[in-house]
């Protein structure tokens, strides 16, 4: 039975990542991790395959991203007991219609961009607990059906802040199963807390996200007793450079500084290179961190422990033009090297 400590809860058992997945777009394969992509899509509109607009685009992203796991994981969609996923478009229709075609049990979710951990933290639960054999986790975001969604549409010509992120062109799945399994083993999970730090800026995501990423992650050092040193690396996605600096502000003003940090916002893309701004962004971004950068360092050993944060801003284009403040969240994995995690 799984342990709780405070927001945490330990699996003594762990459940295993047992296969991944990551699609991208022409950015992603312009950036330093295109090599590590399952499938880069230089036409992210998916024209070729029938579709009309970018909204469909997504959806045919995030089946081939679902196809690559799962093909990785030798199994077919039938076998498959249960799907979290969920993406930015309004009432994740992305996921909709990509289940719609997978025709498997599916929970639709809304976490923004901090939906691929969510994912993970409910499949792993799911998995823990005996409930479902073969879980999918998986989220996705697109650069232009996000702009037209809650910025400007890319017609527009509207030009970017330094403080804007650029939402990924990119979709992440894992496929789940129950201690005992090879794989990634997940040894805890952290359901975040609603923060709102007042930020209104719609063009600065990394402000509005960094104090739900510096709660979750007080909050489980506090409940498990352990420190940052602890770990090979904590990974937050996606703060970007400012929310970045802001996050190792509020950690060291709190007497637990993250020297081991690395943000998916800043991996995904060359940040210096690739006109990004801040960096990236999107509920596609860590979700294809995770499957191209972190999940095979913890295979090969490089990294034996690590923690993985999502982070989401919890606005709608409604809210935001109704001056409302922009809340954070972010949730917490803890991911072990399968050496030691068993």
């Amino acid at each position: 039975m799984a342990i709780r400590r405070g927001d945490t809860v330990i699996f003594p058992h762990p459940p295993v990542i047992a296969a991944w997945a990551a699609v991208g777009g022409k950015k992603e394969s312009e950036g330093p991790l295109a090599a590590a992509f399952d499938e880069l899509v230089e036409d992210a509109s998916f024209k070729s395959e029938g579709c009309k607009s970018w909204e469909q685009g997504e959806s045919l992203l995030q089946e081939h991203c679902v196809n690559r796991c799962l093909r990785k994981a030798g199994i077919s969609k039938k076998e498959v007991d249960l799907a979290f996923a969920g993406d930015l478009q309004a009432q994740c229709t992305a996921s909709n219609y990509t289940m719609r075609t997978l025709g498997v049990p599916f929970a639709g979710l809304y976490g923004a961009c901090s939906t691929m951990t969510e994912g993970l933290c409910l499949a792993a639960m799911t998995a823990s607990a005996g409930y479902a054999r073969q879980v999918l986790a998986l989220s996705s975001s697109h650069f232009c059906a996000a702009e037209r969604e809650f910025r400007t549409p890319l017609e527009y010509g509207g030009k970017r802040t330094t403080t804007a992120q650029w939402t990924a062109t990119a979709a992440g799945a894992c496929l789940l199963r129950g201690a005992g399994n090879a794989g990634i083993p997940v040894l805890s999970a952290t359901i975040g807390r609603v923060c709102d730090p007042q930020v209104k800026d719609i063009n600065n995501m990394g402000a509005a996200m960094a104090p739900a990423a510096a709660s979750t992650l007080l909050a489980y050092f506090e409940g498990t007793g352990t420190r940052p040193g602890d770990f090979d690396a904590i990974f937050t996605g996606d703060l970007g450079q400012v929310g970045t600096t802001l996050l190792h502000e509020m950690m060291a003003h709190a007497h637990c500084p993250v020297d081991n940090h690395r943000d998916c916002g800043c991996l995904i893309y060359d940040v210096e290179g690739q006109n990004v701004q801040s960096g990236g962004s999107g509920a596609g971004c860590s979700a294809a961190v995770l499957a191209t950068y972190v999940l095979p360092r913890l295979l090969n050993g490089e990294y034996h422990r690590v923690l993985f944060l999502s982070t989401g801003a919890l606005m709608s284009q409604t809210t935001f033009l109704q001056g409302e403040s922009i809340p954070g969240i972010a949730h917490c994995v803890e991911l072990g090297s399968p050496e030691g995690g068993n």
